[in-house]
């Protein structure tokens, strides 16, 4: 791969389109060199946004994105930037267990009262026949 994409080899090598990079761009996530109205995507775009679109599947908030992408530093042990990443895991995932658990319910719910609809129409072909 060489050492910059542009904007339609990124959108192909990511299954994106370009609007959602210009998005992340937007929003400080992406930066991209620029030549003219040319945008190159370098090595640390790619990794962004394949960080970007994995916390996206996660459900992490941009804004939570944005803060574990700048705590990251290239010289550092990024003590913090994994601390912090954990700590953002661990929440998602008690509220991903909430929202299983109601969906569940809401299944539950919705398979007994189509049981009843079921009952409710076997009577009327009994009753028209």
């Amino acid at each position: 791969m060489t050492d910059t994409l542009t904007i339609r080899q990124m959108c192909d090598t990511h299954n994106v389109t370009p609007r959602t990079l210009r998005f992340y761009e937007a929003k400080e996530l992406l930066t991209p060199i620029r030549q003219g109205s040319k945008r190159l995507y370098t090595r640390k775009d790619r990794a962004r946004l394949q960080l970007i679109l994995r916390g996206k599947r996660f459900g992490f908030s941009l804004e939570d994105i944005r803060q574990l992408l700048d705590m990251y530093d290239h010289n550092g042990s990024n003590q913090g930037q994994l601390q912090r990443t954990y700590q953002l895991a661990q929440d998602r995932i008690a509220q991903m267990k909430a929202q299983a658990a109601e969906l569940s319910l809401a299944i539950h719910d919705l398979e007994t009262e189509m049981r009843g609809v079921a009952a409710t129409l076997a009577a009327f072909r009994t009753t028209a026949e």
